[in-house]
């Protein structure tokens, strides 16, 4: 009965989950001194090389996530961002005011689960059978 909505399903699950990052990297790479400025206050190796590089690696892997192209690859990246992302940039344990501990709490947690579903497209990228090829997507 709702066969038809699921390939339309999966396409709009990809875009909402792509968007987080796509959005985030133009941040990266419109707004570099801001996120240099930023990651330098929260310890960052190299921010300077670091913002523009993820930058520009969160905006293809979303890219490439919503048109299911090197599907395997763009999950992967995005997994190998957040998880470092979540340990230096929300480190919510060294924060002393309650506010901002439960900001950077809520951050950490939300790179994890973002790091998991990730984690769950490479999964899904690939292998044999319906089960594993991705409805309107270029495959890969």
């Amino acid at each position: 009965m709702f066969e038809a909505l699921y390939p339309w399903m999966h396409l709009v699950g990809r875009i909402l989950f792509a968007t987080v990052f796509i959005a985030s990297g133009v941040g990266h790479l419109t707004n570099t001194a801001g996120m240099v400025g930023y990651a330098q206050s929260k310890g960052a190796p190299a921010p300077k090389i670091v913002v523009p590089l993820t930058g520009v690696v969160i905006i293809v892997s979303g890219v490439l996530v919503v048109l299911g192209w090197h599907r395997f690859i763009a999950a992967g990246l995005l997994f190998l961002f957040l998880v470092p992302t979540a340990f230096v940039m929300h480190a919510f344990w060294k924060e002393t005011d309650p506010m901002a501990r439960g900001n950077e709490m809520a951050h950490f947690q939300k790179d994890l689960a973002l790091a998991g579903a990730a984690l769950l497209l490479a999964y899904y990228a690939g292998g044999v059978g319906d089960c594993w090829t991705w409805p309107m997507s270029l495959g890969g």
